[in-house]
C-alpha cells in the first residue's frame, strides 16, 4: 500500500519527491497519461527498473484460449486481452559511458509532477555516474488530446560540474519482456510475443515500425522523429529491426550547455486498412505534430484542458486531501474517454493491464454519468460503440435462448470474454445498465437525433431481452429468475431488486421513445402489441420485501440466509473471494458492494425515504467493499439518508483508492470507476444531484469538514454552477443569453434560474436522524472528520 501522503497534498499536481523502487508500478499507473486512444503508463524514461512496461492502443487486442475446468454449453471459447504495442517512451542516456540508471551511481533528486491543468507528466534528475560525473535531466511528455495520434517527449540534459560526453538513444520497441500475466501456459504463449513485423523504415533522425497480431489479424504502426538543439557539434544516426528502432544522438558538451531533444511519437492501428494506408496516417500525424512544434502541443494541451476545468471543476473547501484526489479523478475519467471515439472505455482506461484491458459495465454505470454532465459528446461515442456491437450481443442472445440483445460481461470488441458464468453469463444487467446511460445521455443534452441514429434500437432490443428474460406467475407478477445482480457474492438468484428495478426503467424507457419515435418503432419491429407487453411487465415487477424486518431483499430470500461471522472473519481474509469459497459467500448475508443501496440510488423514484433509511442500514452492516465500485455509492446513500459524517468517510475512501493503494491492486492500473464515483459521491452525494423523469433536482448538504463545495454541470447546453455552504446554496447559470431559463428542483421546491437572474435557496434542516449505520467488524471507512461531542 502507498503510505499515507505518498504524494504531498497539493490542489492541481500530483507530486513524488523521492523514487521508491518498490511502488515503482503503482506510480506508474497514477502517473499514467492517456487520450482515451492511445495510454502509456508512467514508466522511467530509459525504461529500467521498471514494475510494468505499458503502452496501450484503445481496443487493440490479441485473441487466447479461454480455459474452463470443464466445458458448457454456451461458453465463451476466446478471450481478448488489451496487447502492450509498440515503446516509444524509451530515452537511454549515457554519460561518458556508463548508462544512467538511477540503481547505480547517487541519486541526488528526482522528482515527478503530474500537472492536472497541462496535462503533462515532468521529471527533474540530478544524478552522478559511479566514476563521478553529474548531470541534471528533465524529461515532459504529453498524450495530446487535441491530435489523438501523437504522443510527444521533451528530453533536455546538461553537465553538472564538468564537461561529459552524452550520448542519447531514442527507441521504438516492440515485444518487451513483460512479467508474465497469466499462469496457464497457452495464455503466456500467445502474449509472449504477440507482434508480428511487417516493415521497417529508417530515416536520420526518426523512422517507422508495422506490426501484426498473430491471431487478431490487427494491423499497428509506430513512428517516431526527433527535433535536435545543442550547441557545438553533434551527430544523429538511426538503425533498425523488425522489433526495434534506434535514434542516437551524440555531442560533447561543458556544464552549462544543454542538450534539447523533442521526440515527436505517432500511431495508428486498424483491422481493415492496408500496410500503406497506415504508414502513410502515421506519417500525416508525425507532419502535423511538427507543424506545432513541442511549443504548440504544450498550448494545445493546456487550452484543451482549461475548457474541460471550466466548466467540469469541483471545489471542495475544507478537505484538501479530497479536493486534490477528485481532481485527479475527473483527470483519468476524461484520459480514458476524451479521444475514445466510437471504442469503449475499460475497467483501468488505458492505464494498465488490469482485466485485460476489458470493458465492464462500470463504463455506463460510473464513468459517463461523470462524462454526460462534463463531456457529454465521450458519452455519447461509448454508446455509439456499444451500438455498433449489437449484431454480437443479439447472436449471444439467441445462444442463450433469448430474443433482444445480450450484451457481455467482459469484452473488448464485444464478444463476450467471461469464462466465470455466474457473472458472464447471469450479470444481464448490464444490458439496463446501457439502456440506463442511453435515458441519461438523453435527458441532459436533449440530442433527440443520438435517440434516432443510436438510442432506440439500444433501448428496443434490451427490452425485448427482459421481455423474454422475464416471467409472469400465476399471479401475474413479473418475474426475472436466475440472475447475477451487482453483489458478486450473491450469485444466480431470483428477483435481483437492482436488475428487477433496473428492467423495469429500460421496458418504460424503451416504450416512451417508440412512442417519440413511432416510424422508426416500426422499422424495427416493434408493434402495439409489443408495447403493450413491455408495459404490462414493468408495471408487475415483482419487488421482493421482508416484512418483518421493514426491509427490501436484495434478493428474492436474501434476509433469510445464515448471517457472515464478520466478528471472526480476521483482516488479511479480505477481500474474501480470495480466501473463501465462492459456495460458502453465495449461502450467507454477505455483501462484496452496494447492489440494493445502488438500487436506491440509480431508481431512488421507486423507495420512500423510510424505506431507504431502513434498507441503508441493514445492508452497510454486511457490505465489506471488496470492490472498488462500492464506497461511492455509499457515499450517495449515506449522504441522502442523513449520514453526511459518514458520506464524507466513503468519499475519502472512493477517491483515494488509488493514491493511496487501498486495495493494493493500483499496480496494474488506475479504477476508472472509483475515480469518476469520487465526482459521483460529491455531485450526488453531497449535492443531492438526482435527474428523475427528466427534472434535475437538488438536495444538498454538507458534513462538518466541508464548509464549501462549488461544482459545474452541463444540461440541455447550458452550463449550471451550484455553489454550496452550510447554510445555503446558489444556482447560477454560465451561458445562455438573458433568455436562456432553467427550471430545477430545491430540497422538492420548484426554482427558475436565468443568467440575468441567479437563486440563492436556504438549506433546510435535516430533521432528527436516526443511529449512524454500523460497518461490519473492521471494515468502516477511515474517518475524515473529528466526531463532535
Amino acid at each position: 500500500m502507498i503510505r499515507e501522503r505518498a504524494y504531498p497534498v497539493d490542489p492541481w499536481h500530483i507530486r513524488e519527491t523521492r523514487l521508491d523502487l518498490d511502488l515503482l508500478a503503482q506510480s506508474e499507473s497514477v502517473f499514467a497519461l492517456s487520450n482515451g486512444h492511445i495510454g502509456i503508463r508512467g514508466n522511467l524514461d530509459e525504461g529500467e527498473p521498471h514494475g510494468l512496461p505499458g503502452t496501450y492502443l484503445n481496443s487493440f487486442y490479441e485473441l487466447r484460449p479461454l480455459p474452463h475446468a470443464e466445458g458448457g454449453y454456451g461458453f465463451p471459447e476466446s478471450g481478448q486481452t488489451m496487447v502492450n504495442v509498440t515503446n516509444a517512451k524509451l530515452m537511454r542516456l549515457l554519460v561518458d559511458d556508463e548508462p544512467f540508471d538511477v540503481r547505480y551511481g547517487e541519486l541526488r533528486s528526482h522528482e515527478r509532477c503530474l500537472d492536472l491543468r497541462a496535462g503533462t507528466l515532468e521529471r527533474v534528475v540530478e544524478w552522478v555516474s559511479p566514476s563521478g560525473k553529474g548531470v541534471r535531466v528533465k524529461t515532459v511528455r504529453l498524450v495530446s488530446f487535441t491530435q489523438r495520434a501523437v504522443v510527444a517527449f521533451l528530453y533536455e540534459v546538461e553537465p553538472l560540474d564538468e564537461s561529459a560526453r552524452l550520448i542519447l538513444q531514442s527507441e521504438l520497441v516492440a515485444n518487451e519482456q513483460l512479467p508474465p500475466s497469466s499462469k496457464d501456459p497457452r495464455v503466456a504463449a500467445v502474449l509472449a510475443q504477440p507482434l508480428q513485423a511487417e516493415e521497417m523504415l529508417e530515416q536520420r533522425s526518426g523512422g517507422l515500425l508495422v506490426h501484426r497480431t498473430k491471431v487478431s489479424d490487427l494491423r499497428m504502426a509506430a513512428a517516431m522523429e526527433h527535433l535536435v538543439e545543442t550547441p557545438g557539434r553533434h551527430a544523429i544516426t538511426t538503425e533498425g529491426h523488425g522489433d526495434w528502432l534506434r535514434t542516437t544522438v551524440a555531442c560533447r558538451l561543458e556544464p552549462g550547455q544543454k542538450l534539447r531533444v523533442v521526440k515527436l511519437a505517432a500511431y495508428g492501428w486498424s483491422s481493415v486498412r492496408s500496410l500503406p494506408a497506415l504508414r502513410d496516417q502515421v506519417g500525416a500525424a508525425l507532419a502535423s505534430a511538427r507543424l506545432d512544434g513541442w511549443e504548440g502541443l504544450v498550448q494545445q494541451q493546456r487550452e484543451y484542458l482549461d475548457a474541460f476545468w471550466d466548466h467540469s471543476d469541483v471545489r471542495v473547501e475544507g478537505d484538501p486531501e479530497v479536493q486534490q484526489a477528485v481532481r485527479f479523478g475527473l483527470f483519468h475519467t476524461l484520459q480514458a474517454g476524451a479521444r475514445a471515439e466510437q471504442r469503449p472505455i475499460g475497467s483501468k482506461g488505458l492505464t494498465g493491464p488490469g482485466y485485460d484491458g476489458h470493458t465492464f459495465w462500470d463504463a455506463e454505470t460510473f464513468v459517463l454519468p461523470a462524462l454526460t454532465y462534463t463531456q457529454p459528446s465521450a458519452a455519447a461515442d461509448v454508446l455509439r460503440w456499444r451500438h455498433s456491437t449489437l449484431d454480437l450481443a443479439r447472436e449471444r442472445a439467441q445462444t442463450l435462448g433469448l430474443q433482444g440483445a445480450a450484451f457481455p460481461w467482459r469484452t473488448i470488441r464485444g464478444q463476450e470474454c467471461s469464462g466465470y458464468w455466474p457473472a458472464g453469463t447471469a450479470g444481464f444487467h448490464i444490458g439496463a445498465d446501457i439502456a440506463d446511460a442511453v435515458r441519461r445521455y438523453v435527458q441532459a443534452t436533449g440530442d433527440y437525433d443520438f435517440e434516432r441514429e443510436v438510442g432506440l434500437e439500444l433501448l428496443v432490443e434490451t427490452a425485448r431481452l427482459w421481455r423474454s428474460l422475464g416471467h409472469h406467475d400465476r399471479h401475474g407478477r413479473f418475474h426475472i429468475d436466475g440472475v447475477t445482480g451487482p453483489d458478486e457474492y450473491t450469485a444466480v438468484v431470483n428477483d435481483n431488486i437492482y436488475t428487477n428495478l433496473m428492467a423495469q426503467q429500460n421496458l418504460m424507457t424503451a416504450v416512451e421513445a417508440c412512442k417519440r419515435h413511432p416510424d422508426l418503432a416500426r422499422r424495427f419491429g416493434v408493434d402495439d402489441e409489443e408495447a403493450a407487453s413491455w408495459r404490462d411487465a414493468a408495471a408487475a415487477v415483482h419487488i421482493p420485501y421482508d416484512k418483518e424486518l421493514g426491509v427490501h431483499q436484495q434478493c428474492e430470500g436474501f434476509t433469510r440466509l445464515e448471517e457472515w461471522d464478520f466478528e471472526n472473519t480476521p483482516p488479511e481474509a479480505y477481500p474474501l473471494l480470495l480466501n473463501y469459497p465462492y459456495f460458502d459467500l453465495y449461502r450467507k448475508q454477505v455483501v462484496k458492494q452496494a447492489d440494493l443501496v445502488m438500487a436506491m440510488y440509480i431508481r431512488g423514484d421507486a423507495f420512500t425515504p423510510e424505506e431507504k433509511t431502513r434498507n441503508f442500514a441493514y445492508y452497510d452492516a454486511r457490505t465489506v467493499r471488496d470492490s472498488s465500485l462500492s464506497a461511492c455509492i455509499q457515499a450517495v446513500m449515506a449522504a441522502e439518508t442523513g449520514h453526511l459524517e459518514l458520506a464524507h468517510d466513503y468519499l475519502g475512501e472512493a477517491a483515494l483508492m488509488d493514491l493511496h493503494d487501498l486495495h493494493q491492486n493500483a499496480r496494474d492500473g488506475v479504477h476508472v470507476a472509483s475515480l469518476a464515483g469520487s465526482w459521483i459521491a460529491l455531485v450526488a452525494g453531497l449535492g443531492g444531484m438526482r435527474d428523475f423523469n427528466g427534472q434535475l433536482a437538488f438536495a444538498p448538504r454538507l458534513p462538518s469538514r466541508i464548509n464549501n463545495l462549488d461544482f459545474s454541470l452541463l444540461w440541455r447546453g447550458l452550463r449550471l454552477r451550484v455553489n454550496v455552504t452550510a447554510d445555503e446554496v446558489t444556482y447560477s447559470l454560465r451561458n445562455g443569453g438573458g433568455s436562456a431559463r432553467l427550471t430545477l428542483q430545491h430540497h422538492g421546491k420548484e426554482i427558475e434560474v436565468t443568467q440575468v437572474r441567479p437563486v440563492t435557496m436556504p438549506i433546510p434542516s435535516a430533521g432528527p436522524v436516526g443511529p449512524s449505520p454500523v460497518q461490519p467488524a473492521g471494515r468502516a471507512p477511515v474517518r475524515r472528520a473529528t466526531p463532535h461531542h
